[in-house]
This record gives structure tokens, sequence and C-alpha cells, in this order.
């Protein structure tokens, strides 16, 4: 057995509490304190800038007083809420409360034919002017006796009616809001530049729930729909309705339907749905038709709209054959007979003649003999449908081609068009 002094007994001791605590503060089990301001290791300033700035060096070095409800709203959009879901929720809590509400009352005649008051329908609108003017469907307004601009803010207005346009099922109605209230407006989009399979979103107030979010997409564009005025019974075309199977349900016509970036591209108007429910089809009037005639709605209350002075006769297989059988020139079998021209009219200007022999056809009366319209410039004119949308776009004085049949022979002439409401054609 080796015999130790108490010196080397209390080296050993010594270099053993050495050794523990090169390894404690080596495996980093252990942390000096460090003097405030003092830089970071090498490594822990590699590592920080990895990770990106500090949130108190992003504040210019000030601490940051963060609080545990700022911490909870961080950490909630950073892990419940996508990139998607984000873009939904601003855009609904920057423009639903340019969204209103309409309500309507119409006058009915009870059991002793009196006129009364009535409750009518509802729709929505958007707020396009801080002004108080509100875009929506010509079908919402239509008929009544009053108008009633609902706002988030609870407040109620009654509106009157600015202007109209039946062809394209679109109207502009006016409020006057207090003058220390400052209106959301929602602006305006350009539908040109839609693309199908964009996402698109509707804020409306389908049955009557106000201010309700539905999401979808574009799922088809140009989409020509025909719908048939109760007043007149004539068939109008809208052109180049954008369809998309965002939920769309009665309440929501009028309402706006808006890109990701919160504009206006479209106006709900209608849906197809056996049920009158949502089924994933509705159409909405594109924005850029809006934007063309709003301003001629407010400052005339109707779009002015170009003519050609002629009583149509649309074509149709009886009154084809019965001309071939009796000497008429019929080269087409679809077009417009034209049974008469007013005298001084733009088209007997230009020349294009009616007919001369009265036919019967059921109730009606009309003259056979006369030119045949074919195309007005340059789209074919099949139905009498197809005349108003050639014309939809134009504007009294403005020039238009006429493609006509005169004795199997085809003619054009150039007519300058008269102003279709003067001319007695409603809209």
């Amino acid at each position: 057995m080796r015999l130790y002094s108490r010196g080397q007994l209390a080296l050993v001791g010594l270099g053993g509490i050495a050794l523990a605590l090169a390894l404690v503060f080596g495996l980093g089990l252990a942390r000096l304190p460090e003097r405030s301001g003092s830089p970071l290791p090498r490594a822990s300033a590699e590592a920080a800038a990895e990770q990106g700035p500090d949130p108190v060096e992003a504040q210019g070095g000030k601490p940051a007083a963060l609080e545990t409800r700022d911490l909870i709203l961080a950490e909630s959009f950073g892990a419940e809420y996508s990139v998607d879901e984000r873009e939904n929720i601003d855009v609904y809590e920057r423009f639903n409360a340019a969204v209103v509400n309409i309500t309507t009352e119409v006058v009915a005649i009870n059991w002793f034919y009196e006129p009364v008051p009535q409750e009518g329908g509802t729709g929505s609108g958007s707020i396009i002017d801080a002004r108080g003017y509100v875009l929506t469907n010509n079908h919402v307004v239509k008929d009544a006796t009053k108008i009633f601009v609902n706002l988030a803010d609870g407040g109620r207005y009654q509106a009157e009616v600015v202007g109209v346009d039946p062809e394209n099922d679109l109207a502009v109605i006016k409020f006057d809001p207090p003058k220390d209230q400052r209106l959301t407006v929602i602006p305006y989009g350009d539908s040109s530049r839609l693309k199908v399979g964009q996402k698109l979103l509707a804020i409306g107030n389908p049955f009557g729930l106000d201010r309700t979010l539905t999401r979808g997409i574009v799922s088809a564009l140009g989409r020509p729909i025909v719908q048939q005025d109760e007043r007149t019974g004539r068939q109008i075309m809208i052109q180049g309705m954008i369809q998309t199977d965002a939920s769309i349900n009665p309440g929501n016509s009028g309402g706006p339907l808006l890109n990701s970036r919160g504009e206006m591209i479209g106006v709900n108007t209608m849906i197809y749905s056996p049920s009158k429910g949502s089924v994933g089809i509705g159409f909405a009037v594109p924005v850029n038709t809006a934007k063309r005639i709003v301003p001629e709605l407010i400052k005339e209350g109707r779009v002015r709209r170009g003519w050609i002075d002629i009583v149509p006769v649309q074509l149709f297989p009886e009154l084809v054959e019965y001309m071939r059988q009796n000497g008429y020139a019929a080269p087409v079998a679809q077009g417009l007979l034209i049974s008469k021209t007013p005298k001084g009219g733009n088209a007997d200007r230009a020349g294009m003649r009616g007919g001369d022999t009265a036919v019967r056809y059921g109730r009606s009366t009309f003259f056979v003999g006369g030119d045949i319209v074919s195309a007005v410039n340059g789209a074919k004119i099949a139905t009498i449908t197809d005349l108003y949308t050639a014309l939809e776009n134009t504007k009294p004085g403005d020039r238009a081609e006429v493609e006509y049949y005169r004795n199997g022979r085809k003619l054009s002439a150039q007519v300058q068009l008269s102003d279709r409401a003067k001319a007695g054609v409603s809209d």
C-alpha cells in the first residue's frame, strides 16, 4: 500500500473539482451571467441571424410592451388562419359595412278593391358613392312605392330611385346619410380581367340574414342569359354574365361579387335552381357594364340607346312557308321581316321598305312583302332579342350597318340611329 501526504491529497481534490467544472461548462449545463449590452458568443450570434430580427430590435432597440392579448392574436393568425382565410376575413371586415339590406313596400288591392300598402321583397345593394348612391338590381326595387336602406350600424333610411336599366337589370337608388356619417364605399374592379377558376366572394342578405359572406370561384364567363320582362312580356338578353358557384340565394340580388382584393367585379343577379335555393349556379352582371351605365343613370335616370325605326316581325316556320307559297321572297328562314317603316324614320330615309299586304296570324296583324333584316353591325339577327342585343351598346346618333334581303337579293344600308325611348319602344 502506497501512502500519500496531505499536500498530495489536496492537489488531487482540487484537480478533480477543476475537471468537473470544465465538463459542466463545456457541455453547456451551466451558463455564466452576462453583462447588459455584452456581445453574444459567436455561435449564439449566428443562430440569432438565422432566426431573423429580434422583436425588440425591430422596435428600434426599445422593449415593446407585449400584452397577452397580442401574443394570442399573433399565435392565432399564424397557426389557425391560412393565407386564403386571412384574405376572406380582411375583405369582409373592410367592406361588409358597404353592403346594405334593401326592403320595399308595394301597393296591393284588398277585397274591397282598395289600395293598401304591404311588405314587398328584400335584396342587397352596394354603396358606390359616399353621398349615398347605392347600386342594386332593377328587379329588387321594381314596382316599389317605398324603399328602405338598412346599414350595418342599424340605421334605416328611406331611399329614392335615381335611375333604372331593365335591359341589364340594374338600378341606382339614393338615400341621405347624416352629415357626420362617413360611409364605406366598395371600389370598382375590372371584370374584363377575370379568369375561370379565380376566387370570388359574395356579400349579401340571403333570406334577410344581413351581411352574409359566401365564397366560390368563377365558373364561366360571357354567359348570355335570357329573362322575360313581366311587364312587357319581352325577352331580355343580358350579355356577358359571370357564372359562379358562390352560394347566392333570394335576398342576395343586387349585392356585390368581389375579387380577393375586395373590388366589385359583378352584381349578383340571379340563380338557376329548381328548388329556388342555391345549387351552385349563380349569375352576376359584369361590373364593367355597371361602370358604363351608372353615370348615365345618375345623370339621365335612364340609359339612352339607339334604334332602327322599323316594326319588326320575327320569322317563324309557318310565316316563311306562307310567304314562299304566295310568291314572296324568303331566302332565309331566320331574321326579322319589316312589317312597316314609319315615314321619315331613319330606316325609311336609308331606303329600307316595309310590307304592303296585310295578313293575320292568331291575334296579330302585320304586313308581308317587306325587307328581311339578317344582320346589324355584323351581328346575326335571328330574333327580336338579337336586335335589342345588337343595339344595346349604341347611342342615338350612332351609325349602324344593316344587312337585309329584298326580293332575294342581299343589300346593306347605313342607318343613323334614333332614340329608342322617343321611338316609342320600351326597354
